[in-house]
């Protein structure tokens, strides 16, 4: 059983909304499968419901419970934990994970014998032991999926033209770790600050990572492993339906635009916008010549058009506030 330590080496940082659960099911795996190494955890508690601290605390009654008192998301809710924290070392884990073997001891050791490495994390797998393949670990590779071009070959190019990925010499550096999973130093916290408390869900870890990465390399473990569930404390903010041009989930592409506009400037975002205004008409129209080439209703099954004007829509609430990069809470 985990216990109450002054001076741990590592700091594990959890927030809860609405899985208690799922967070037992995770300090299992760490209980089970770390060695070698004196932790702590502290899970930070999002949800409004009061009921989720004595189920934790009942299995693991060494965790530390701090209360944020509302929803406060993955930013602000991190950063409590962090400060409160004492390990030399911190990792953020989401509650929908699952170790299963010592993976937090070699990350640190990674972390203790290379000075050079700002952070590091292993691969996701699913519980079925594969792969989380569509995960991104550079910033060109999520620049690209943001822009809904036809699936030819030739826009592909085009796209990768004009942002093409980074090289590294190392095979397991990479731009940025996916937030589920991430270790680095406290010191290395010190320098590059915490993350950013505009961010209410989604991209802050990118927006972090480019942050760490000034301060040395993250890495990807291409060879450790531990097991994403998905989704469990975002599922809210999740939508089932999805479709070519309506791929993006609106809290996670606000934060996205956000990231852009904080990493790459005005000019990047306004892009985007200028894209996604483009589209609707170009979307209706097509879809309009479509249904008379038919002899159908012109305006008939524009359901998918319309769901996109509205994403649009919703993007456009947060214009003025991305564009002049004011502080606020990106909460759809």
């Amino acid at each position: 059983m985990q216990q109450a330590l002054r001076n741990p080496d590592l700091s594990i940082i959890l927030v809860n909304y609405k899985t208690p659960h799922l967070i037992i099911d995770c300090l299992r795996s760490v209980e089970t499968y770390t060695s070698g190494l004196t932790y702590e955890v502290l899970v930070v508690n999002n949800d409004p419901d009061p009921s989720g601290q004595a189920v934790v605390l009942n299995a693991f009654p060494g965790t530390r419970w701090i209360e944020m008192g509302y929803n406060s998301g993955f930013s602000r809710a991190n950063n409590r934990g962090i400060a409160e924290s004492a390990g030399r070392l911190v990792l953020l884990l989401n509650s929908d994970t699952l170790l299963i073997d010592n993976v937090l001891k070699r990350c640190a050791d990674v972390l203790d014998s290379r000075p050079g490495v700002a952070a590091v994390g292993p691969m996701q797998i699913t519980r079925e032991g594969k792969v989380h393949t569509e995960a991104f670990d550079g910033f060109s590779q999520l620049r690209r999926y943001f822009y809904i071009v036809p699936g030819s070959g030739f826009f592909k190019r085009l796209l990768h033209r004009f942002l093409p990925d980074k090289r590294y010499a190392d095979p397991n550096e990479v731009d940025w770790l996916i937030g589920s999973f991430i270790m680095t130093r406290r010191e290395t916290i010190e320098k590059a600050g915490g993350l950013d408390e505009s961010f209410f869900m989604y991209a802050e870890d990118v927006e972090w990572c480019w942050r760490l990465g000034k301060q040395g390399q993250l890495l990807l473990l291409r060879d450790a492993f531990y097991v994403h569930l998905e989704y469990g404390s975002s599922s809210d903010y999740q939508e089932s339906k999805v479709t070519h041009i309506n791929r993006f989930k609106s809290q996670m592409h606000v934060s996205n635009l956000l990231w852009v506009r904080k990493q790459y400037g005005a000019g990047a975002y306004l892009v985007l916008i200028l894209h996604y205004l483009t589209l609707i008409p170009v979307i209706f129209g097509w879809k309009i010549a479509v249904n008379l080439l038919n002899v159908r209703n012109p305006f008939s099954q524009l359901d998918n058009q319309r769901a996109f004007a509205r994403q649009v829509g919703i993007f456009l609430r947060f214009f003025w506030q991305t564009l002049f990069n004011q502080k606020g809470f990106y909460k759809v």
